[in-house]
């Protein structure tokens, strides 16, 4: 097989994307001044490509697979296979959204409001779409960045990404509507997936990367309990499936483990103390794989 020639997205999602390949299990070193991380598998070479332009490159081959945004992905018209969603961003597991915003004294109240009006965006071709298929007729200006600092002077309205919309109250926004939700995904082309090499290696990393993404916010414990007070203690435990009970060599003990969110650690332990678990261990995952 010829390397499996990879986008690493660059920029917002960067750091997010390498912590979540090293989980995975794939090292990566990143130098200041070379678009080619280093990568600690011989079958895979990587290249730091911006969201924007990771379909362009992955539609002619440069690349064989790409992660990047769903919308920009949307955004370019070219023509990927999606193989897989992952849910991330730049400060958590969650999905972003592009939203219509307007300053908070705008006298547009509703989206038919923006008839000739001016919106500032990135997302031109998916806001122009979103504009036609609600019939109104409005400017959209490519932005080049500070797109919230454009109301009111420089645009009407704008169309920004947002994870959390705190950046938009700060600078006196408001949201009228969500354009567009988007997730990360891995994309690649049909040449690359009709070889079965590269296939097969693009479905071993994304089951990989989906295990890292599961094993994100949870952990595993471990604890001891009396046979006696077993039924009390698995009450308490919320558990993917069933957790798993041992023997022990005392057999008037078991050992019991599980996997749980790890929001909910800090709530539990006292609780399954209580309840008579003793050697109580918890311990962080990198994978999980249903």
């Amino acid at each position: 097989m010829n390397k499996l020639k990879i986008g690493i997205p660059k920029g917002s999602l960067q750091d997010s994307t390498i912590h979540l390949l090293k989980k995975a299990g794939f090292n990566i070193i990143v130098s200041e001044r070379s678009y080619y991380p280093e990568i600690d598998d011989t079958d895979i070479s990587c290249m730091l490509i911006r969201s924007q332009e990771m379909p362009r490159y992955v539609e002619s081959q440069v690349l064989d697979m790409g992660i990047c945004g769903i919308d920009w992905v949307l955004e370019s018209g070219k023509k990927v296979v999606r193989v897989a969603d992952l849910v991330y961003a730049k400060r958590g597991l969650r999905k972003v959204k592009w939203v219509l915003a307007v300053p908070e004294n705008s006298k547009i109240k509703k989206i038919k409001d923006l008839k000739g009006k001016r919106i500032a965006t990135e997302l031109v071709n998916v806001v122009k779409d979103f504009l036609k298929k609600n019939k109104i007729k409005a400017e959209v200006e490519y932005s080049w960045g500070a797109t919230e600092a454009k109301p009111p002077e420089l645009a009407d309205a704008i169309v920004e990404l947002t994870e959390t919309g705190s950046s938009l109250k700060a600078n006196k926004l408001k949201i009228l509507d969500t354009i567009l939700e988007s997730n990360t995904v891995v994309i690649s082309n049909r040449e690359a997936l009709a070889d079965p090499a590269k296939k097969q290696k693009i479905e071993n990393i994304i089951m990989l990367l989906q295990g890292a993404l599961n094993a994100e916010e949870k952990v595993g414990l471990k604890m001891n309990v009396q046979r006696s007070r077993l039924k009390e203690l698995l009450s308490l435990l919320p558990a993917l499936q069933t957790p798993t009970i041992s023997e022990l060599s005392d057999d008037r003990y078991v050992d019991v483990d599980t996997i749980i969110s790890e929001k909910l650690v800090r709530d539990i332990l006292p609780k399954l103390k209580r309840a008579g678990a003793t050697g109580i261990v918890e311990y962080p995952l990198n994978k999980v794989i249903y």
